[in-house]
């Protein structure tokens, strides 16, 4: 069977309550229903791991490999800063797609660059948590291309 990570890193946690003018109402534990319910439509397992500490998703990414077909990582704000993040995408073999509920195009200016979207598969950002299914169902319909 075919398994996909659904992978968030720093505050995430908080989602549903923080900014949530920015960030929407919707929990990841929602979003974690959401993605699992659509996985099991097309005969996916799905694994969940939210983590506010860098060395935790990178030994997540990095024990994905021969485990996972896909990633649907929301990085946070490690989006911006973290090497090492970019350096555990691109060592592994697993497809990764960069999900941001917000549109960082049209924030701060610091968020505006990603270290880690020229090293993943495709990115998704700007849809509010709609993005998580996206991305899962970019994985998903491709594969049952091939």
């Amino acid at each position: 069977m075919k398994r996909l990570l659904l992978l968030n890193g720093p505050n995430l946690n908080r989602l549903g309550k923080r900014e949530p003018s920015i960030y929407g109402t919707t929990t990841l534990e929602d979003v974690h229903a959401e993605i699992k319910q659509l996985t099991a439509a097309y005969g996916w397992e799905l694994d969940t791991f939210q983590s506010n500490h860098e060395g935790e998703l990178i030994d997540c990414l990095q024990d994905a490999e021969g485990t996972y077909q896909g990633i649907v990582f929301n990085p946070g704000a490690y989006t911006h800063t973290s090497i090492a993040i970019r350096d555990a995408i691109s060592g592994i073999d697993v497809p990764v797609i960069e999900v941001h509920i917000s549109n960082i195009h049209q924030r701060e200016a610091f968020r505006h660059h990603s270290m880690l979207a020229s090293v993943c598969y495709g990115q998704v950002v700007g849809l509010g948590t709609t993005g998580y299914r996206l991305a899962t169902l970019a994985f998903l319909e491709e594969n049952k291309k091939g």
